[in-house]
């Protein structure tokens, strides 16, 4: 496979590429990235080749802490009971 093609690279206007959607997947595959439009010009790749190319995002849970205003500590030892009654229980919620 051919990724760069030297030269000037064809740009499929969005009736052609709706037309000929097979031969721009094609195209995309064997010669590279593939460009839609005129106005506003798009780009057409292998989701293999997108995917190697791009970061994947940090789950949210490190980026959090990643990101924290510096001098924070965030209390993870804190008390997490609830302070609502529960009915019915033995603990509260009891009426006499």
């Amino acid at each position: 496979m051919n990724r760069h093609r030297p030269g000037p690279r064809r740009v499929w206007t969005v009736a052609e590429a709706r037309a000929r959607l097979s031969e721009v997947l094609r195209l995309a595959e064997e010669e590279g990235p593939q460009l839609v439009g005129r106005r506003r010009t798009f780009v057409v790749v292998p989701a293999a080749e997108w995917y190697a190319k791009t970061q994947p995002r940090p789950p949210m849970g490190r980026w959090l802490l990643e990101n924290m205003p510096r001098g924070t500590n965030p209390d993870a030892s804190a008390d997490r009971r609830s302070r609502k009654e529960v009915p019915f229980s033995e603990e509260g919620g009891r009426r006499r």
